[in-house]
């Protein structure tokens, strides 16, 4: 089993998740586990960043899908954005991300290569001891990110137009529009995308939904 406690110096978790019950559950998990530990939880990311700015932590452990602020509703887009947040601003701040939407996270892999902290994933269904065993390594400045498909390049255009397509729900001229280039210049970030994808035509199929299931599959979109 990992252990975190220090006799000397106790080490600061901060926790962050909007499921007022999974994030009670995991505080009280990781303080028996570790009870020498002082550990701090939010619920949205408005808080989080309030307290990494506030306080030193020596690991954060963070959900993806949370609320931007109280009363709004929870979205992985919010907690990529505290992450990249977090990653830009404390690059040697020590990460755990455990999520159910984990796959989400090859949306900043190069933020994620460049961070010089420990980081790892932990898929929520994991057993605990293997969550305790990931929020070790993290501390101890290593990686783990074998969750994620590492050899897939994908450019932050192909996501914008992934993202407006699919989750926006806007068609090839309205994307042309909103990214200031041509219909042409899209339809070419569709061919690449769906080559990157891996999604061709098959007889009988929409390649465009084709594609919608591969992203989604691949955590490119929600």
């Amino acid at each position: 089993m990992a252990d975190l406690s220090s006799p000397a110096t106790p080490i600061t978790i901060l926790i962050v998740d909007d499921h007022q019950l999974m994030l009670k559950g995991t505080m009280d998990l990781v303080q028996e586990h570790f009870p020498e530990a002082q550990i701090a939880s939010a619920q949205t990311a408005e808080d989080a960043i309030a307290l990494i700015q506030n306080q030193v932590f020596d690991l954060v452990m963070l959900d993806l899908s949370i609320p931007q602020a109280v009363g709004t509703p929870a979205h992985t887009d919010h907690g990529l954005g505290l992450l990249q947040q977090v990653m830009a601003d404390y690059p040697h701040l020590n990460l755990v991300i455990q999520s159910s939407t984990i796959k989400a996270l090859i949306r900043l892999m190069p933020e994620i290569d460049r961070h010089q902290g420990g980081f790892t994933t932990a898929d929520k269904g994991l057993p605990i001891e293997t969550l305790l065993t990931r929020m070790d390594w993290s501390r101890q400045g290593l990686s783990y990110t074998k969750d994620l498909q590492m050899d897939l390049e994908v450019k932050p255009e192909w996501l914008e137009v992934l993202n407006l397509a699919f989750n926006e729900g806007l068609q090839d001229k309205a994307i042309a529009q909103h990214l200031y280039k041509s219909e042409r210049m899209v339809r070419h970030y569709w061919a690449k995308i769906q080559d990157a994808l891996g999604v061709y035509p098959e007889p009988g199929k929409s390649i465009r939904m084709l594609t919608q299931i591969r992203a989604r599959e691949l955590g490119l979109i929600d």
